[in-house]
């Protein structure tokens, strides 16, 4: 390997050297200027000559990846105008001028200083003009050209993916494709083979082989087997130059798996399988598991079970468990330990899924001997009916016998029986049972009408062995007596227009009896006998057991009958037969011409005569008005205070005790202490005045008010004083306590009008007469005191 790389690179290096010495020649021979003359007459026949662009410019390659001492001659610029003696001066500019590729601007030699990769870049487009070294006077215009960067053999190949997945079936025929690789290299594809890949594979032989123009890996060997090996490990080369030597090349791993298909049958690991289970064991209860082994996976390694022989096909079942892939072999029948000791089963375990391309590996299936023995157990005692249905007659006296349950002892030992109820079923104890007989007996009068079954569960055990208890449910149905009469379905109210002809039914009435059927309809509808020929009303029976009331005569009245009671007789088909006597209420109504009802009240008939509505409506307003002033009158005058004194309106003495100003009250003793006020000489004696009304009313003792005409004023005063002082429930309650009392050593003396009539006066109240007529009366009263003296 080693030496092809020193080969490589010295062929490289020979062919930089010949191709840029060739390329070189060959583009400064063909940039060398074409001069061509274009000839023109002057005015006096002489021949001008105009000069034409003295170059054209072409492509330009350099090599890439050159390493040499020197800088690549590119190309040489000249033009024809330039006759050597230094006066033009070649400029370059345009991609990569000045960095990559310099211009000697007297010789127009163009050198590449950098070495260059066709991979980051192919080319570069550079403009060259020639212009007057003194002047910068562009001697021709401005031209573009390519330099071509030529593509050698630096670029291995590169696969796609580092690494592949691929699947086959196992089994697969030869040449069957697996995969495709691709590889890619970087180098110029259109020059030379640099990019001209071939494909190889480097381990995976002897079972697969790859496509050298294409890549595609096929299997190489026939009758692979998951089962044997299922994963391979395949590496794959491309290598460029069309995998001659010195090209280089890359390297990709492809991991090739296996899939299954269904290739081999299941198999079981032995030939006969030993079971056991108990007689006391109930259906769906498992006796035990088997399995075939199959060694493919997924869906071709799917098993199921069935039996297909044996004495044991009705007992038993088999079912599949598709988590473990095992037959489960179940109970499907009671066993009994004293009929059949062991039964015998032939298990087949089949695939689910087979390919017929592999049908001749077959046939997929295997088939086994399963050997079930019954285990001898204590038994429960077993009922001889699964069941059972009893009847009995409503009404029958407690202790009448429902019916019999046996039950017995399954076992040889053959113990005695012992029976009992379950009373979460009875929890009202309608029925008793003989624990030695089973014979089932009632406790209350049943009553069909109340309940019609009753669902209890009879419970048997043997003696002494009260754990082994089974149950069996008991259906008791009690049988109808005619013990209900019927009667009307539902509440009847019938109405009849005044109108109403004759024969014309108005209702159809519909009867119900508790009773079952038997007992109930046919129903019979019958007027009582005193009133069968009912001069109003008469029945037609439609026999369909509802009845139709019909009019028997036109032509009523609400004024004078607005309503019929009828009454009707119900009589069943049960025996014997039950009647009972049922109310018909109808009502007599107005109807308009079509036979519409319009008013069923006799009242209102009576008052439309004569009044209308309007008029009616105005009438209850008035009376709720008045209703309203007599209840607000009454309470203002509950409501209204009495006064203390009372007198005829023109006794002038009313008007001492009408005050306006109560006193502050409790609201006084925010602003001075109130206790300062109260009498220091009750303090020892009774007070009878209270701040709350007492519970007890004081009755006035009798002979102390004067006469309503009395003119002494002293004496009623003193006597009110008197009166108000021993009476707790007169108002206001403080007002005589708060200021009755002025204070002892007051210079001024009492200012209370209260005892004016104890204490002697020297005040004139002729002053009063001047105050006006508001105070005519009290100047009257206090200004004629003298007058009063004197006629005493």
């Amino acid at each position: 390997m080693k030496e092809d790389s020193c080969l490589h690179a010295a062929l490289i290096c020979l062919g930089m050297l010949y191709y840029s010495h060739a390329m070189s020649t060959e583009k400064l021979n063909h940039l060398r200027p074409s001069l061509h003359g274009h000839h023109e007459k002057g005015k006096e026949g002489q021949v001008l000559h105009r000069s034409k662009r003295g170059w054209v410019w072409n492509q330009f390659f350099v090599i890439e990846e050159y390493t040499g001492p020197d800088p690549v001659l590119v190309g040489k610029l000249h033009s024809d105008i330039d006759s050597g003696d230094g006066n033009i001066k070649y400029i370059l500019s345009g991609e990569g001028a000045g960095i990559i590729f310099v211009i000697d601007d007297k010789s127009g030699n163009i050198h590449a200083t950098k070495t260059l990769d066709r991979e980051e870049r192919a080319q570069y487009i550079l403009t060259a003009q020639a212009v007057d070294r003194n002047t910068n006077r562009p001697l021709e215009p401005p031209s573009e050209f390519i330099v071509k960067v030529q593509d050698i053999n630096d670029n291995p190949p590169e696969f796609l993916h580092e690494n592949y997945h691929a699947n086959v079936p196992e089994r697969s025929n030869v040449g069957t494709s697996v995969i495709q690789v691709t590889a890619s290299d970087a180098d110029d594809p259109t020059y030379g083979n640099s990019a001209k890949l071939v494909y190889s594979i480097l381990e995976g032989q002897p079972y697969f082989s790859v496509e050298a123009q294409t890549g595609i890996i096929r299997t190489a060997l026939p009758n692979m087997d998951r089962e044997a090996k299922e994963e391979y490990h395949v590496v794959i080369q491309a290598k460029d130059m069309g995998g001659h030597m010195g090209g280089l090349s890359g390297t990709t791993k492809v991991t090739i798996t296996l899939t299954d298909v269904n290739d081999n049958p299941p198999k079981f690991p032995q030939s006969v399988y030993q079971m056991s289970i108990s007689e006391a064991s109930i259906p769906g209860e498992e006796v035990g598991r088997l399995k075939a082994k199959d060694p493919d996976i997924g869906e071709n390694g799917l098993v199921t079970y069935s039996i297909i022989d044996g004495d044991g096909v009705e007992m038993f079942e088999i079912t599949t468990d598709y988590e473990t892939q095992e037959g489960v072999v179940k109970l499907k029948k009671l066993l009994d330990f004293e009929t059949k000791k062991s039964y015998s089963l032939k298990v087949e375990a089949a695939n689910v899924h087979i390919d017929p391309k592999f049908i001749s590996n077959g046939p997929f299936k295997d088939t086994v001997t399963v050997k079930v023995a019954v285990e001898d157990a204590d038994e429960p005692p077993i009922f001889l009916a699964p069941s059972y249905i009893l009847e009995v007659q409503e009404n029958a006296a407690a202790g009448a016998v429902v019916g019999r349950v046996h039950a017995k002892d399954p076992d040889a030992a053959n113990n005695a029986i012992r029976y009992s109820i379950d009373r979460h079923t009875d929890l009202e104890r309608y029925f008793s049972i003989n624990l030695e007989d089973g014979y089932i007996k009632t406790i209350k009068t049943l009553d069909r009408e109340e309940i019609a079954w009753h669902n209890i569960s009879v419970c048997a055990n043997e003696v002494h062995k009260e754990y082994q208890k089974v149950k069996v449910p008991v259906a008791i149905k009690v049988l109808d007596v005619n013990d209900n009469a019927p009667k009307f379905a539902s509440t009847y109210e019938a109405f009849i227009c005044e109108n109403a002809q004759s024969n014309q039914p108005f209702i159809t009435i519909t009867a119900d009896d508790k009773d079952d059927a038997a007992n109930g309809p046919r129903f019979i509808f019958s007027l009582p006998p005193e009133i069968v020929h009912n001069p109003n009303f008469t029945l037609r029976d439609n026999r369909d057991n509802t009845v139709s009331i019909l009019v028997r005569r036109g032509g009523f009245s609400r004024q004078k009958q607005d309503l019929y009671l009828l009454p009707i007789v119900i009589s069943d088909g049960g025996i014997p037969p039950m009647s009972s006597t049922n109310t018909l209420t109808i009502r007599v109504c107005g109807c308009d011409s079509n036979g519409s009802l319009l008013s069923c009240n006799a009242e209102a008939y009576i008052l439309n005569a004569g009044l209308s509505t309007g008029a009616l409506i105005a009438i209850l307003a008035c009376i709720v008005i008045l209703l309203v002033i007599v209840v607000l009158f009454v309470t203002l005058k509950r409501q209204k205070k009495e006064p203390l004194i009372v007198f005829e309106e023109e006794d002038v003495r009313e008007n001492i005790i009408t005050y306006d100003d109560e006193g502050g009250g409790e609201e006084d003793t925010e602003a001075f202490d109130i206790a300062t006020l109260q009498n220091p000489d009750g303090i020892n004696g009774f007070i009878p005045r209270k701040d709350i009304k007492p519970e007890y009313q004081y009755m006035p003792r009798p002979g102390l008010r004067p006469a309503p005409n009395s003119v002494d004023v002293d004496d009623f005063i003193n006597t009110r004083i008197q009166e108000a002082d021993n009476d707790p429930t007169a108002p206001p309650y403080d007002s005589i306590q708060i200021y009755g009392y002025e204070g002892r050593g007051s210079v001024a003396g009492s200012l209370s009008s209260l005892e004016s009539a104890t204490t002697d006066s020297d005040l004139d109240y002729d002053y009063l007469q001047n105050w006006g007529p508001r105070f005519k009366k009290l100047a009257d009263l206090y200004g004629s005191k003298d007058t009063f003296d004197d006629d005493s």
